[in-house]
């Protein structure tokens, strides 16, 4: 195992004494983290261990249920806080009393495992990835009226500070990142000492992928002024460059500065993007409370029950968030998609008959609906009733003739009422669109078998189980890309994520 030491400013803590400790003695191994922070311990046996980390004028923070497979290895670094003392206290924001939780450190996901069906797994992931990405930036604001006079300016002024600024501004506001950066560092120059110039290029360096350059600038500005929109541009290229902790630590710190709605809302994605569903729970709520006709708020406060495993209060909030603004499609999508692994639901089929009904040439709101109306008649003896939910996929597919997932579900309609000629075509039409899809090779293989077409069932079964391997690989590639935070709860024993 190796790892590493941080502090809450993402600053390597060297000196720091860590204890591992397995359920034997002789698997007790102790350490010092390095001048840069860094740590490793070798010659681990398989089974249950527990990390401890202590540093004098740091909090202790503990990691419990580390587990080991034969011959793995793992990464796991860990975030030391300063002790609190009177002048830390003073800073807290009237938004929190106090966080009632701590992220004590980052590992991979192989530690920590999933509860529930690989569907409910992956389900909850997108629904993490997809909340965390309301919270991206706008789309660039058409400034090319502006951008012609600028650059007139600027060629009469070349020297001049507000003409560079401006132009740069305007530039970046634009998409342009990239040409608006020289206009930008000219301006620093001429100006050095002038904040919203050198923010404002510290902005676009991040619009145009410098991610390196851009906390570099970041944290040069910051020794100088303590803004929660630094330490906010701080947390979103820390994530991008493969930080998390540093990022957490950085959203947290500009919510305490300012607990703006967007603030607020990213601290809660990025907690529930790695993993930490009860602190993002908390996150959200208080957000919930500040804003509380924010839609996005009351999706994030819905993915993070979700996350838990709580999926009727997660249904209540997106409910809650779709009556917030009945015309926004997004609440009525995670409805969607929630609804492939939770229970059947007469609250969600309500609101996506809504959904179909204020926006009929929708071809998701289409096959939505169909999905909620098929589920809500399973297990019911009512044989008939498809013809509405045929009628909806139909329309689904004739709004895009490439909608994959609306031909398997007409396939499964039709392969229920035996009508196998009919699913097998189906089921190709879905393959056609999405050549890949898993769920379709293998009831085509089903509907194959039942038209009595044993090679071509045996066939596409082959390919299913091919899909099925590389989806595999795929699926633990990208968990391996989003490392999962390690949280305490206060008063209580050190969680691990479900």
């Amino acid at each position: 195992m190796r790892g590493g030491v941080r502090d809450s400013q993402g600053k390597p803590v060297a000196g720091a004494s860590l204890h591992l400790a397995g359920n034997e003695p002789s698997q007790e191994q102790r350490t010092r983290s390095d001048a840069q922070g860094n740590f490793a311990f070798s010659g681990l046996h398989a089974g249950l261990y527990t990390l401890r980390a202590e540093m004098s004028g740091y909090s202790s923070t503990e990691i419990s249920s580390l587990f080991f497979t034969a011959k793995e290895a793992k990464s796991v670094d860990l975030v030391l806080e300063p002790q609190k003392n009177n002048a830390f206290q003073s800073k807290t924001p009237p938004f929190f009393d106090e966080p009632r939780f701590a992220v004590a450190g980052v590992t991979d996901t192989t530690s920590l495992g999933g509860h529930g069906s690989d569907t409910i797994v992956r389900t909850r992931e997108a629904i993490a990835k997809e909340t965390a990405s309301l919270g991206e930036s706008a789309a660039p604001v058409d400034a090319s009226k502006k951008e012609k006079p600028l650059r007139e300016r600027v060629q009469r002024q070349p020297q001049s500070f507000e003409a560079n600024h401006l132009l740069g501004k305007a530039l970046d506001n634009d998409g342009k990142a990239n040409d608006a950066i020289p206009y930008l560092e000219r301006a620093s120059q001429l100006k050095p000492s002038d904040y919203e110039s050198a923010y404002d290029l510290a902005l676009a360096e991040a619009h145009a992928g410098n991610y390196q350059q851009t906390r570099d600038r970041s944290q040069a500005l910051l020794a100088h002024h303590d803004t929660a929109e630094l330490h906010h541009l701080l947390g979103d290229v820390q994530e991008k460059l493969g930080q998390p902790l540093e990022a957490v630590s950085e959203y947290q710190q500009a919510v305490a500065l300012d607990p703006r709605e967007a603030y607020v809302f990213d601290w809660g994605s990025e907690l529930l993007l790695h993993h930490a569903p009860e602190p993002a729970l908390e996150v959200f709520k208080k957000g919930n409370q500040l804003y509380p006709r924010s839609v996005r708020m009351l999706i994030g406060l819905g993915a993070a029950e979700f996350a838990r495993g709580a999926y009727e209060p997660a249904v209540d909030r997106i409910c809650e968030a779709s009556d917030l603004n009945p015309g926004d499609s997004t609440p009525y999508l995670f409805l969607g998609r929630m609804q492939s692994a939770a229970p059947a639901s007469e609250k969600i089929t309500e609101k996506l008959q809504r959904f179909v009904a204020q926006q009929p040439e929708n071809a998701e709101a289409n096959y939505y609906y169909a999905v909620s109306l098929w589920k809500m008649r399973q297990g019911t003896p009512e044989a008939n009733g498809t013809e509405k939910i045929e009628s909806l996929l139909e329309r689904a597919i004739r709004l895009n003739p490439s909608f994959a997932s609306a031909y398997l579900q007409l396939g499964i309609v039709h392969f229920e009422q035996k009508d196998y000629p009919q699913a097998i075509v189906d089921y190709q039409l879905a393959i056609h669109a999405e050549p890949k899809m898993q769920e379709a090779h293998y009831r085509l293989a089903q509907a194959y078998r039942q038209a009595g077409d044993a090679s071509q069932a045996d066939a596409e079964l082959r390919v299913c189980d091919q899909l099925a391997k590389e989806s595999a690989e795929q699926v633990e590639r990208e968990r391996h890309e989003i490392r999962q935070f390690v949280y305490v709860l206060r008063d209580q024993p050190p969680a691990q994520i479900p």
